[in-house]
């Protein structure tokens, strides 16, 4: 483990990480039946506030993964951890470290789902990736905080930006739908992410790159399974559900 990042919060071990994994999976199965007979909550200043603070935490990244990576002169082909304690090198530690949070905040997503009993959303899709991505960053987060890893933050952060954008928008009321025409462009930026993803991880399979090829093997079988759901959804949300 990277010993500048192992004591960090939710890092040194991975038990915290999977307790709340299990209590979002109990959540998940449980949730709806315990508010059955409830109401579905609107929760509308709430889902403002939260997808504007999440639209700000991933602009904030966005530009730390860009400009740090920029400044230490980051190759996009082949980049090891800089494993120092330099300025540049804790600045992007850190920026992997808020990023993986990120993800533990991002499992509101599904919460205020099951509270506003918007059931059909919390879809497999949904709970897979927003669980898998939990323990992929905390593996990255403990093990390779920067390196080859920062372009798939930076990637993220971008699309989550317009992702947390156009929820912020829908969370305003039904007025606004006129304006959320570009959901399938959405959809399309986050294939053309993975797509992205899987040739950057790939390149570095069948060349000498001093970052481990375990983790981009990973990485890439993946993000090879996100293609795959996600062209099911685009297929039919867009397709045969127009058809």
């Amino acid at each position: 483990s990277d010993p500048r990042t192992d004591l960090w919060p939710l890092v040194h071990s991975p038990l915290p990480v999977m307790l709340l994994f299990a209590f979002y999976l109990f959540v998940v199965a449980l949730g709806p039946f315990y508010i059955r007979k409830q109401k579905p909550l609107k929760l509308r200043g709430l889902l403002i506030a939260y997808n504007l603070a999440m639209m700000t935490l991933s602009s904030y990244m966005f530009y730390e993964f860009l400009v740090t990576s920029v400044l230490d002169n980051y190759s996009y082909l082949c980049q090891p951890v800089d494993y120092s304690r330099s300025e540049l090198g804790m600045r992007m530690a850190r920026v992997c470290w808020w990023f993986f949070f990120s993800k533990v905040i991002e499992l509101l997503d599904t919460v205020f789902f099951i509270l506003r009993k918007k059931q059909e959303q919390v879809t497999f899709l949904h709970v897979y990736h927003h669980g898998t991505m939990l323990f992929n960053w905390w593996s990255g987060v403990k093990y390779v905080p920067g390196g080859q890893a920062f372009f798939i933050g930076m990637l993220n952060s971008f699309v989550h930006i317009f992702m947390y954008g156009y929820y912020a928008l829908a969370s305003l009321g039904p007025q606004m739908h006129r304006y959320l025409w570009w959901k399938r462009y959405l959809t399309i930026m986050q294939l053309c992410q993975f797509v992205a993803i899987a040739a950057h991880s790939s390149y570095n399979l069948f060349t000498e790159c001093p970052f481990p090829d375990g983790f981009n093997t990973a990485v890439f079988l993946y993000i090879l399974s996100l293609i795959a759901l996600f062209l099911r959804f685009y297929y039919r949300t867009y397709i045969r559900g127009k058809q």
